[in-house]
């Protein structure tokens, strides 16, 4: 039995269930209906939903068992809604979609004891009323990654003590600055592997990458960009993840203020001459299903609660340089002639952007789907940075496990185009980075 949520967070879970068979509540279809119109992410899943249900069904009527998924699945079933056990009925005075739900599982459940039956739903709440009248019931799992998978990606940096001090030499002050990997690892390291290495008896760190390209550890300097200097290791990582020009995707993650809306800012400034437009934007995270129609005002003026944290970095980056000086001049030149925009997530679904430096910042509110759909409209020449911090999530049926951008650091790991970097320490104040930790 699926939950409206599921489906709403991904449309075809129908088909990764394997060969269970899987039971739609009418209370289901009629929530769909309520999210069918609109741009945003639950109406693509809402229709698409419905057009694959009416694609599986045709002319045929669902009949006593259902019909066919396809080839080694199940079938599947919309079940009318039905009653609670009579037993149960004061519980739930509120005639609400969730209890005709799990209602109806329950007597789905009563009415085939022969088989398990699970209600599946991303909504807490729900399951602990599923749990507390007795009925067995679980989280959709297919997009959550694995705890030890998430942490490992946090912790992607390798730390060498003691390292040869001529490699570091040769690193440091070489004719290429990289060293061979064979003399750090024992076979290839994964594309964009960052390194640390100590001097021996010293507290010095020199920060390196593994080019695959090259086939050699690189070393990563303190690049400065648009005049925003790396304040600590994982800065330096991060703004040279943001210029170089092979990597076409990056994930920046990391708690409040520890600078990853800013670098990404400022390297896209940097090489503003190398894309036709920097694109900032961030999911609109508001209540119910309204979007953004359902507030005052024009775009622009819809937009202003939702970007001005975009606007505070470019102050940032502004202020950065004197009033009247080129780079400041240059800044507002880009604002008004469009090459620097602001635009609304919820409008890039259907375009096809080309040489373009893409920003999305609060990635982590986005779904595996939305990400995956973002990343499809790349065109030759973009470069796409997600910023996002996994542990301020808020939207109800993601976690830290099952988000966009957790998902995209998992699948994405290892490919030469891709580098994920986590700042870990906050650059915004001192009082900033110690209510970070304390509060």
């Amino acid at each position: 039995m699926l939950d409206t949520n599921v489906i709403l967070h991904d449309y075809k879970a129908i088909r990764k269930f394997q060969d269970n068979d899987v039971v739609i509540p009418m209370a289901v279809i009629e929530e769909l209906d309520k999210f069918k119109k609109g741009n945003d992410a639950l109406s693509f899943n809402s229709r698409g939903f419905v057009r694959e249900l009416d694609k599986l069904t045709g002319n045929k009527l669902f009949g006593k068992y259902g019909v066919p998924i396809g080839k080694g699945m199940g079938c599947i079933k919309v079940e009318v809604n039905h009653p609670f056990p009579p037993a149960l009925q004061a519980c739930f005075k509120d005639d609400i979609q969730d209890h005709r739900i799990i209602a109806t599982a329950m007597w789905v459940r009563d009415n085939n004891p022969d088989r398990f039956v699970a209600l599946v739903t991303k909504d807490i709440n729900m399951r602990m009323k599923a749990k507390a009248v007795g009925m067995e019931v679980q989280d959709y799992m297919t997009d959550r990654i694995e705890e030890a998978k998430v942490e490992t990606a946090l912790k992607e940096v390798q730390v060498i003590p003691d390292f040869d001090p001529q490699l570091l030499q040769e690193l440091n002050y070489g004719p290429t600055c990289s060293i061979d990997w064979k003399s750090v690892s024992a076979k290839e390291p994964a594309a964009n592997q960052l390194y640390k290495f100590n001097w021996k008896g010293s507290d010095s760190v020199v920060c390196a990458r593994y080019d695959k390209k090259k086939g050699r550890i690189v070393l990563v300097k303190g690049n400065e960009a648009y005049g925003i200097r790396p304040r600590n290791d994982e800065q330096k990582f991060a703004i040279d993840a943001c210029l170089n020009p092979d990597t076409q995707l990056v994930s920046l993650t990391g708690g409040a203020g520890t600078g990853k809306t800013l670098i990404a800012l400022a390297a896209a400034l940097e090489q503003e001459h190398d894309f036709e437009q920097i694109i900032l934007s961030r999911p609109a995270v508001i209540l119910g299903n309204q979007d953004l129609g359902f507030l005052p005002g024009d775009q622009k003026s819809k937009m202003s609660p939702f970007v001005q944290p975009l606007m505070d970095n470019l102050n940032v980056i502004r202020n950065v340089f004197r009033p009247g000086s080129k780079q400041a001049l240059r800044i507002d030149a880009m604002l008004k002639d469009e090459k620097l925009l602001i635009s609304p997530l919820a409008y890039i679904r259907g375009r096809s952007l080309g040489k373009v430096f893409f920003i999305i910042d609060e990635a982590q509110n986005l779904t595996p789907h939305e990400v995956k759909t973002i990343i499809t409209r790349a065109g030759e020449g973009t470069k796409i940075v997600f910023t996002g911090d996994i542990h301020q999530i808020d939207q109800p049926y993601l976690d830290q496990w099952s988000n966009g951008v957790t998902h995209l650091s998992d699948k994405m790991a290892g490919q030469a185009l891709f580098q994920h970097i986590n700042l870990r320490k906050g650059e915004r104040s001192e009082l900033s980075e110690i209510a970070a930790k304390l509060l």
